[in-house]
């Protein structure tokens, strides 16, 4: 069974720092592209950032830029997401994301949330000011 479990999430200040991460089972994902989501209480669930299947690239939506940084291990099968500088509109259930498809870089199809083909239950995020 093919698995995606996000850990990490928690309370934090304003300013402050949380690295998510993302356990994949049930196959390598090393040739998949993988993103982090968010989706906060009332609001469609939104793009975060993005790593190409090859590590050639990543990308990270402009409310998140210079502060969220992603990263895999395809030794370990985990993705992970180092968020710095945390802010109270941060506040969401994050989720990891799993797609076979091959990005291109730039190409911004990798903020749709029907490109993927596996994801996590996600993992809660509060930023309290």
């Amino acid at each position: 069974q093919v698995q995606l479990v996000e850990s990490g999430g928690g309370l934090v200040q304003a300013g402050g720092s949380l690295k998510l991460s993302c356990a994949a089972s049930g196959r390598s994902f090393s040739s998949d592209s993988m993103a982090w989501f968010r989706q906060a209480p009332g609001k469609e669930r939104e793009f975060v950032a993005v790593e190409a299947w090859n590590g050639a690239f990543t990308d990270s939506g402009d409310s998140v830029k210079g502060r969220f940084t992603i990263s895999r291990d395809n030794a370990e099968n985990t993705l992970y997401l180092q968020m710095n500088s945390l802010k109270p509109e941060d506040t969401a259930v994050y989720y990891c994301a799993a797609t076979t498809k091959h990005f291109l870089p730039g190409s911004h199809s990798y903020y749709a949330t029907n490109e993927y083909d596996y994801w996590g239950q996600g993992t809660q995020v509060t930023v309290s000011s």
